[in-house]
C-alpha cells in the first residue's frame, strides 16, 4: 500500500467521521429545539423545557467551589458512588463471565449439563432478586454490586461460550497436531477468535449494569443517582427529576461511545474491519 493510498483512506475516513458526527448532533439539536417549543406551549409542570432542566443541572452539579473543579457535593455524594458500583459490578461480571464462558465453551459436555441451569437463572428478572440480595448483604454497597453482577453476567457468559464453541475446527486440529500449549492456545487463538461475540456480550451487559445501578438504588440506598431521582419525584421537584434522567441518558451515551471506540481499536485486526475504508 502506497503512502498516497494510505493518506487517501485516512482522509476519507476522517471526512466520513466528521460528517456522521455533524449529522448526529444536528438531529439532536433539532429535537432539543422542538422539545423546548413543545414544553413551553404545553405549559405543564410535569414536562419542563430543556432550558429549565439545563439550568437546574448546572446548579445541581457545577456550582461548587473552584478547588473542586466547580463540582458540587451532589456529584461526590451521589454520582461518583453510583458509577463506582456500576463499573465495579460490571468489571467483576465481565471477568467471571469470560473465564467461566471459556471453560464451559472448551468442554465438550459442560454446556449439556449447565445449559438448562443457565437458562433458568437468566430467565429470572434481576430486579426481582433485589430482596434476596438485601437479605444476604443488607442495605449496603454489596447488595447493589451483587444485583449488578447477577444481571450483567449472563450476556458475557453466554456470548463467551458461543464464541469459544465457534472457533474454526481447522485451527483446533492444527493446534492439536502441533501440540500447542493450552495457555498459548487459549490466549492467542481462542480468545481472539471469540472476541467479537465477547465484545457484543460486554456491550449489552454494560447497559444492563447501568439499569440495575438505578433500580438497586431505588430500592435499598440512601444515596446515589437512583435515590436522588426518587427523592426529586417524591418532592414533586420535576426539573431536578428530569435533570437526573437526562444525566442517565448522557452516561449511557458516553459509556457506549467509549466502549465502541475501545472495541474498534481492539478488533481492528479483523479482516472485515480492515476492509472498511
Amino acid at each position: 500500500m502506497t503512502a498516497a493510498t494510505l493518506s487517501g483512506r485516512v482522509g476519507r475516513r476522517a471526512v466520513r467521521g466528521a460528517t456522521a458526527v455533524l449529522r448526529n448532533w444536528l438531529l439532536f439539536a433539532i429535537l432539543v429545539v422542538l422539545w423546548e417549543f413543545a414544553a413551553r406551549a404545553a405549559g405543564s409542570k410535569f414536562f419542563p423545557p430543556p432550558s429549565e432542566i439545563a439550568a437546574r443541572a448546572v446548579n445541581l452539579w457545577f456550582s461548587g467551589p473552584a478547588d473542586h473543579l466547580f463540582l458540587t457535593d451532589a456529584v461526590f455524594d451521589n454520582v461518583v458512588p453510583s458509577l463506582s458500583h456500576m463499573l465495579g459490578g460490571w468489571a467483576l461480571a465481565s471477568v467471571v463471565g469470560i473465564v467461566l464462558g471459556v471453560l464451559v465453551g472448551r468442554s465438550a459436555k459442560a454446556m449439556d449439563y449447565l445449559g438448562p441451569l443457565f437458562a433458568f437463572f437468566r430467565s429470572i428478572p434481576p430486579p426481582t432478586l433485589i430482596p434476596v440480595f438485601v437479605v444476604l448483604f443488607g442495605l449496603s454497597s454489596g447488595m447493589q454490586i451483587g444485583s449488578i453482577i447477577f444481571g450483567a453476567i449472563w450476556p458475557v457468559l453466554l456470548n463467551s461460550v458461543d464464541g469459544v464453541r465457534s472457533v474454526d475446527q481447522v485451527k483446533v486440529e492444527t493446534a492439536r497436531s502441533f501440540r500447542t500449549p493450552k495457555a498459548y492456545w487459549i490466549s492467542m487463538v481462542v480468545l481472539p477468535a471469540a472476541a467479537p461475540k465477547i465484545f457484543a456480550g460486554l456491550r449489552v451487559s454494560l447497559s444492563i449494569a447501568l439499569l440495575l445501578m438505578v433500580v438497586s438504588e431505588l430500592v435499598g440506598s440512601s444515596f446515589g443517582i437512583g435515590r436522588s431521582l426518587l427523592n426529586a419525584q417524591q418532592d414533586f421537584d420535576f426539573p431536578t427529576m428530569w435533570s437526573w434522567l437526562v444525566l442517565l441518558g448522557i452516561l449511557g451515551y458516553v459509556f457506549n461511545t467509549i466502549f465502541l471506540a475501545a472495541e474498534r481499536r481492539v478488533l481492528a485486526w479483523q479482516p472485515a474491519r480492515l476492509g472498511r475504508d
